[in-house]
């Protein structure tokens, strides 16, 4: 009997392997064809004109053999079809090191519609300034945008968090005393020719580079004036006649060493100081995650094995380990910062009651239980990692008199006024209130990741089928329709199919939902490198929940 359990859970682990690896593999597929942006002819044009691609600008810039991890890769995935497409939303953003000193660089990717800037473009380098931000980190703005794409200026243009809303982050970040470098390296046009202006240092490419309110044909058009682009605003009008720009440089190659230069001798700034020592390796495999975790959503697996594998040393001391166990709270380290875990527990489990309580599901018990962990981790400055596999709080009449939606509501108010920094990995479900509880994209975490196996949306699929099935054929009846079974089944797979779609975790990225779908072995460093950039940015206020019912 005991070779049978142990022959099944075996057959389990393998099952589960494969089907990861399959999902990692389509995810590397996937961004391989992100990467290659607007496509070999065009990256060959610009290959022609002596310029570096995007990725190749950023490859130079930052230090050989130093870690880069890449936010919004699949921004605007599946988006803009009618347009050709905007791989990457036509701009890569990310965290790197540049002469040692972590920081954010955004570079327009020109192989894409001319680096036009879609509506998921503006959101995107929104997002890079948050990070710079929130983080206090430099940031490196690698400048080749042909400007707003005009069939969409609807969507671009006016609003609070469209593209105007940049200039006034550049003018908030000076003020705060973040850096900000800009290399003109291509076009930069109309309003998008403020951005590196208001930089604290702009320099531009000779002959590639060029900076302008308004290009010649539309001078052309508004004055009568005949210029070409060159004169109009190229290095040496903007240079040496302008003093727009403060130095030009002969090629790609040559401003971005010159922003190295700038880079290497920055003086050091105030840090938040988290706890760090040196980092040790997770004792139990890391790899084994791939087994661990099942592709099935459905499916119960212990969260403790997932911890053991992302901790140093696979050491973690657990808070409340007997009490309200469907989430799991406590503090380890990882890559040698310590950090407080909160995280759901995906198997069912018993309490001391002899209470069954179900996996992925959060109680009454265990939202306190977090509530009151999330206090402590702000008391001790350590930051929180959140490893979301929720499909929402428990529903019914004894956990509405239990209270529920009062302890749900300590939990949501605990988490949202962390002065801490707060990470999220979203492993599997993330559904309804329970994605609200364990700081979901609404609540500010400095970075949110996902597995492959991420599922993002209002409930699981089958149940929002259902339900969406009910009132549809309750809407075609109303209006005399017969609907037969087959008719049931055919509506019930079409809506079941078009759900599915929007919980994938590309349906997230493409949105920036979701900062990166990562392989699960980059977790650790995902984490790592986001603590350290929270490093940079002190905590300036005291930590105050408000009011919590008790």
């Amino acid at each position: 009997q005991l070779f049978n359990i142990m022959n099944n859970t075996d057959i389990e682990f393998n099952k589960n392997e494969d089907s990861m690896r399959q999902l990692v593999d389509q995810m590397k597929a996937r961004f391989v064809k992100v990467a290659a942006g607007g496509g070999k002819k065009n990256a060959d044009k610009q290959h022609e004109q002596g310029k570096l691609l995007a990725r190749e600008r950023i490859e130079y810039l930052i230090d050989k053999g130093s870690s880069f991890i890449e936010i919004g890769a699949f921004a605007a995935d599946g988006m803009y079809e009618e347009y050709g497409g905007c791989p990457a939303a036509g701009v890569v953003v990310g965290i790197g090191y540049v002469s040692k000193r972590q920081c954010v660089i955004v570079a327009n990717d020109a192989t894409v519609k001319a680096g036009a800037w879609f509506p998921m473009t503006g959101k995107k380098n929104l997002r890079a300034q948050e990070i710079a931000m929130e983080n206090h980190l430099p940031i490196i703005y690698l400048v080749d945008s042909a400007g707003v794409f005009l069939p969409m200026q609807d969507e671009i243009f006016p609003d609070k968090e469209h593209f105007g809303r940049i200039f006034r982050n550049n003018a908030v970040m000076s003020s705060m005393g973040i850096i900000q470098v800009a290399a003109i390296m291509g076009s930069c046009v109309a309003g998008g020719a403020y951005l590196p202006i208001m930089s604290d240092e702009a320099m531009i490419v000779d002959k590639t580079g060029s900076i302008f309110l308004a290009g010649s044909y539309l001078v052309k058009a508004a004055i009568g004036e005949d210029i070409d682009n060159e004169t109009l605003g190229g290095a040496t009008t903007q240079c040496e006649i302008s003093g727009v720009t403060d130095n030009k440089y002969p090629d790609d190659k040559s401003a971005l060493d010159h922003i190295k230069n700038i880079f290497s001798k920055l003086g050091e700034f105030e840090k938040a100081g988290f706890n760090r020592e040196k980092s040790v390796a997770p004792a139990k495999n890391p790899k084994d995650l791939f087994g661990i975790v099942p592709t099935d959503a459905s499916k119960q697996y212990d969260m403790h094995e997932v911890i053991y594998r992302l901790v140093d040393n696979s050491e973690f001391d657990e808070y409340k380990d007997k009490f309200g166990q469907s989430i799991i709270c406590g503090v380890a380290r990882i890559d040698g910062w310590a950090v407080g875990i909160v995280a759901n527990q995906r198997k069912v489990v018993k309490s001391k009651k002899g209470e069954m309580q179900f996996g992925g599901v959060i109680y009454s018990d265990s939202a306190d239980k977090a509530a009151r962990f999330i206090m402590n981790c702000n008391q001790r400055k350590m930051p929180l990692v959140f490893l979301q596999d929720v499909t929402g709080f428990m529903v019914g009449s004894r956990s509405e008199q239990g209270g529920i939606i009062k302890d749900g509501a300590k939990l949501v108010n605990a988490m949202s006024n962390s002065v801490v920094p707060k990470f999220t990995v979203v492993i599997g479900n993330s559904y309804g209130a329970g994605n609200y509880a364990m700081c979901g994209k609404a609540y500010d975490p400095r970075l949110i990741i996902g597995w492959p196996t991420a599922q993002i949306a209002v409930m699981g699929g089958s149940q929002a089928a259902k339900v969406l099935l009910q009132i549809q054929v309750s809407a075609l009846k109303s209006k005399g329709k017969e609907i037969t079974k087959e008719d049931e089944a055919e509506l019930l797979k079409k809506i079941t199919d078009r759900y599915n779609s929007q919980i994938s975790p590309y349906y997230a990225a493409s949105r920036l939902w979701l900062d990166a779908v990562i392989d699960p072995m980059e977790t650790r460093k995902w984490l790592s490198m986001g603590i350290e950039a929270s490093n940079h940015a002190p905590i300036t206020r005291a930590y105050n929940v408000g009011v919590i019912q008790t």
